[in-house]
């Protein structure tokens, strides 16, 4: 039995509050956030960043997302297109998959060559060491989901007209690959879970948990402080100075959808 729909919401907006001084504490102290998401497709990855975001200032707290790279970026030392997206000052970015891309679905599905592959377990190490050197604050987190579960989400989006666009050809893929993604990920544990940026695996079988248990997590592992912000005071209306609102008549109004349906 998973987390009972009222406990779960409750949790979550307690630490969506805390989110939101995490993101103050950030944008005070001028600390670089970076929150790396990884694991199996349909792990659950998408919804918590989601539920991370939420609520926190996008000029802050932004989410990286990158497609795939063009004919130049090809051509680019592996990580230069990931650098640009760290973070300034006061900034916290959330990468939906990372450079980890070259250690998992490149690696499977042939995309680099094995000698690619393996500069990149070298390199990479080496690049994280550089971040947390340099003061970024990097967290990483991979998504754990069992070959049953997965295969019932992906069966469930299949069905669903909302959720369908997730299906992608390279997703179905990774259900008949799902020995070689796991050796991938064994491989990329060995080299990449290092002092200086250890992986913290969510068990994701229970979304409900998992967003809980990971967003805990990250609160947990930076060291933040409540921030007191200046109080707010909505000053007065000024009197009207005879402005008149023009006719809707010469506007283009948009017409009243939510009229043709049912009231309470």
């Amino acid at each position: 039995m998973g987390l009972k729909k009222a406990v779960y919401e409750g949790e979550l907006l307690r630490l969506q509050t805390e989110l939101v001084k995490l993101q103050e504490w950030t944008r005070a102290e001028g600390a670089r956030l970076v929150v790396v998401f990884e694991g199996r497709d349909a792990a659950g990855k998408g919804g918590t960043i989601k539920r991370v975001a939420e609520h926190l200032n996008p000029r802050v707290a932004r989410i990286a997302a990158l497609p795939a790279p063009t004919e130049r970026e090809r051509t680019q030392w592996y990580f230069q297109r990931y650098v640009e997206h760290l973070p300034a000052a006061g900034e916290i970015v959330l990468f939906d998959r990372s450079w980890y891309n070259r250690a998992g679905v490149e690696q499977v599905m042939g995309f680099c060559t094995p000698a690619e592959h393996q500069l990149f377990l070298r390199q990479c190490p080496v690049f994280e060491r550089m971040l947390v050197e340099d003061g970024i604050l990097l967290r990483k987190y991979w998504f754990s989901v069992s070959d049953a579960v997965q295969e019932e989400r992906f069966r469930r989006r299949a069905q669903d007209p909302l959720r369908r666009w997730k299906l992608s050809p390279m997703d179905l893929e990774s259900l008949s690959r799902w020995e070689a993604y796991s050796r991938a990920k064994d491989e990329m544990l060995v080299h990449t879970d290092t002092r200086d940026a250890p992986w913290h695996v969510v068990e994701s079988d229970d979304k409900r948990s998992a967003r809980l248990n990971m967003i805990a997590h990250l609160l947990s592992s930076v060291p933040y402080k409540h921030v007191a912000l200046p109080p707010l005071t909505l000053p007065p209306r000024p009197p009207s100075t005879g402005y008149q609102r023009p006719s809707k008549e010469l506007q283009h109004v948009v017409p009243d959808h939510a009229a043709t349906l049912g009231k309470d």
